[in-house]
C-alpha cells in the first residue's frame, strides 16, 4: 500500500475513538482527514503521520513531548490540539477548520490585496507572539500551515509537530524538502538552527508572496537555497505598499535585526490605520461532509461457501403459514409506528433544545487593534461594550490594551465585554527646575523623557540672572505626556532703575549747558533736583 494513498484509511478508527471520514489534505509528513470523535460526537481533523516515523524512537519521544506542549496553547490564532496517540502510526487530533489553508486560497484567488495581506500576517503574528511568549517556536511556517476557520480568522497549525518532524532522522519523500525550504530562514542551515526570529523571517516571505504573487526562489538543494538566501538581502515587492518597510525588517538577514512577533503586531497595527479596510477573504469553504453513524459498526453477516449471506432461519410453528403471517404483521406495524413516534419526538426535542440554547461567540483577540476596528469586529455578536480608558507605556491613543474576559472566552449575546482603551503612554511628572540654569533644566527634562520648549525672559529681583524662575504649565498641571516640550521662564535679573526727568522745558532763547550725571545716595535713590530757575552745577552742590 502506498504510504500516501489518501483513500487507504477511510473508515479506520484510531484509538477506538476517531473514525476517519474523508481525506482533506496532504503534506510532506502526513495525510489529513476529517474524522468523527465518537466519544464527544463532534467533527475533528486527524493528521496521520508517515509510517516511516514509527521506526524513529527519538521522534516518538519528541512527538509526545511536543504534542503535550502544543495542546496547552490556547489562542484564537493557533489551531487547538485536542489529542494525540499512537495506533500503528502516530496521529494528532485538532479542531476542524472548513476554510482551507492560505496555500489553497492563493492557488484559487491568485493574490491578496495589501489590506487583506496585512490582516493575514497580523493575525499570524499574534499567534506567534503568544507561542513565543510561552517558549515555543514553530520552525516550519508556510502557507499550508496557515489555516482559516469559517469566520475567516487565521490559525497556525502544527505547533510542536513541525519541530519534531524536522528534527527526525527519517527519510522524507522526494518532494518534501522543496515545500519546507522555500520559506526557511537562512540561519536554519547552520548551527544556530530554529528560533523565534526564524518564524518571523518565514512570515515575511509568505506575505510577500501572498500580495505580489511571486513565491520565494529555491535552488536544487536545501543547503544551496539557504546559502544563496544568506548572501542576498531580502527585498520585498513594491505591491506591499505601506507594509514594505515592515516586511523588509522582518526578512532581515541577521536574526537580531528582525522585530519580535510583538513588535511586528505593533508595527502592522499602526500601518493598518492608513490603509483601506480589507474586503472579506475569498475563502472556499469546504462543503458539509455527510456524517457517518456515531455508533459502533454493525456486526457482519456470516458468509457461506458460495459467498452469499445466510438468510435468517426461522423455526416454523405448528399451524397454517397464513395464520403465522397474519398474526405477525400487526405487531411489526405497531413496532414501526412506535419507533416513528419516538424518532419524531427525539428530532423535535433536539430542534427545540438547539433553538432554545443561548447564542454564544468566542471573544476575538482585540489587544493591539484600534478601538474602532475592535468595535467593528464584535458589532454582530450582540454584546454590551463597557469601555474604560487607561494609560500604558508602549501603547498609542485608541489602542485596545486588554479585554475582560480575554480572547478565546465564550460570551452569550447580551453579556458585557469590557474593553480597555489606551489614552497613550503614562504621564511624566515635570521635575522641579526653579533656580537651575537653562542647560541644567534641559538635562533634567531629557532625563525625565521630556524636552526643552521655548525660553522666555522675565525681570526678577529674587532669582539671579540666567536661572529658571518657573515652568509655563496650565494651572493644576503637574504631569504631561512623554516627549512633551516644557516652556520655561528665565530670569533676566532685576529691572534697570528709571531716572525721572524733572528739568524744566528748555529755554529756546539760549542753549542749556550739558549736565553731568546726578549723584546718588548710598541707598541707591537719585537725588531730587534743586528747585531753581537756573541749571544746577553738580560741583556747586
Amino acid at each position: 500500500m502506498s504510504p500516501f494513498d489518501p483513500n487507504a484509511d477511510i473508515g479506520r478508527v484510531l484509538g477506538d475513538r476517531y473514525r476517519l471520514v474523508a481525506p482533506i489534505g496532504m503534506d510532506d509528513s502526513a495525510r489529513v482527514y476529517v474524522a468523527d470523535d465518537v466519544a464527544l460526537r463532534r467533527r475533528v481533523a486527524v493528521k496521520l503521520l508517515h509510517e516511516a516515523l514509527v521506526k524513529d524512537e527519538d521522534f516518538l519521544a519528541r512527538f509526545r513531548s511536543e504534542a503535550q506542549v502544543a495542546a496547552s496553547l490556547n489562542h484564537p490564532n493557533i489551531v487547538g490540539v485536542y489529542d494525540w496517540g499512537h495506533d500503528e502510526v502516530p496521529f494528532l487530533v485538532s479542531e476542524y477548520l472548513a476554510g482551507g489553508s492560505l496555500r489553497t486560497l492563493l492557488d484559487s484567488a491568485g493574490v491578496l490585496s495589501p489590506s487583506q495581506g496585512l490582516l493575514v500576517i497580523l493575525e499570524a503574528a499574534r499567534g506567534l507572539d503568544y507561542a513565543h511568549t510561552h517558549g515555543l517556536t514553530h520552525g516550519d511556517i508556510k502557507p499550508v500551515n496557515l489555516l482559516f476557520g469559517s469566520d475567516g480568522r487565521v490559525r497556525i497549525a502544527d505547533f510542536g509537530l513541525a519541530r519534531a518532524v524536522v528534527e527526525a532522522t527519517w527519510s522524507e519523500p522526494a518532494h518534501a524538502t522543496l515545500g519546507t525550504v522555500r520559506y526557511m530562514a537562512p540561519e536554519q542551515a547552520g548551527e544556530q538552527g530554529v528560533s523565534a526570529a526564524s518564524d518571523i523571517y518565514s512570515l515575511a516571505l509568505i506575505i510577500n508572496e501572498a500580495v505580489s504573487g511571486e513565491p520565494p526562489e529555491v535552488a536544487d538543494t536545501t543547503i544551496a537555497t539557504l546559502a544563496a538566501r544568506a548572501e542576498k538581502t531580502f527585498d520585498p515587492h513594491g505591491a506591499l505598499g505601506p507594509m514594505q518597510g515592515i516586511v523588509r525588517r522582518a526578512g532581515a538577514l541577521h536574526p537580531n535585526d528582525r522585530p519580535s512577533a510583538a513588535q511586528l503586531v505593533t508595527e502592522l497595527t499602526i500601518a493598518a490605520k492608513g490603509m483601506p479596510r480589507p474586503d472579506p477573504l475569498p475563502l472556499s469553504l469546504s462543503p458539509p461532509i455527510s456524517p457517518s453513524p456515531l455508533v459502533s459498526p454493525p456486526q457482519p453477516l456470516s458468509v457461506s461457501a458460495n459467498n452469499k449471506p445466510h438468510e435468517p432461519q426461522v423455526t416454523p410453528k405448528a399451524g397454517s403459514d397464513d395464520d403465522e403471517t397474519a398474526s405477525t404483521a400487526p405487531r411489526w406495524f405497531a413496532l414501526i409506528s412506535v419507533l416513528l413516534v419516538l424518532a419524531a419526538v427525539a428530532v423535535g426535542g433536539a430542534y427545540l433544545w438547539r433553538e432554545s440554547r443561548p447564542v454564544t461567540h468566542s471573544v476575538p483577540n482585540l489587544v493591539g487593534s484600534d478601538f474602532g476596528q475592535a468595535q467593528v469586529a464584535v458589532a454582530d455578536f450582540g454584546w454590551v461594550l463597557d469601555t474604560i480608558t487607561v494609560r500604558r507605556d508602549g501603547t498609542t491613543a485608541q489602542e485596545v490594551v486588554f479585554t475582560d474576559p480575554t480572547a478565546g472566552a465564550v460570551l452569550e449575546e447580551g453579556e458585557t465585554l469590557q474593553v480597555a482603551v489606551s489614552l497613550g503612554a503614562e504621564l511624566v511628572r515635570v521635575p522641579a527646575l526653579v533656580n537651575l540654569t537653562v542647560d541644567e533644566a534641559a538635562a533634567e527634562l531629557v532625563a525625565n523623557r521630556l524636552e526643552l520648549g521655548e525660553v522666555a525672559m522675565i525681570d526678577s529681583v529674587e532669582i539671579a540672572e540666567g536661572l529658571v524662575v518657573n515652568v509655563m504649565l496650565n494651572v493644576g498641571v503637574t504631569a504631561v505626556a512623554p516627549g512633551s516640550a516644557v516652556d520655561l521662564l528665565v530670569s533676566s535679573g532685576p529691572a534697570e532703575p528709571t531716572v525721572p526727568d524733572s528739568s524744566k522745558p528748555p529755554d529756546t532763547s539760549e542753549p542749556l549747558e550739558p549736565q553731568e550725571p546726578e549723584e546718588t545716595l548710598n541707598t541707591g535713590e537719585p537725588l531730587e533736583p534743586a528747585e531753581t530757575s537756573e541749571s544746577v552745577d553738580p560741583q556747586d552742590s
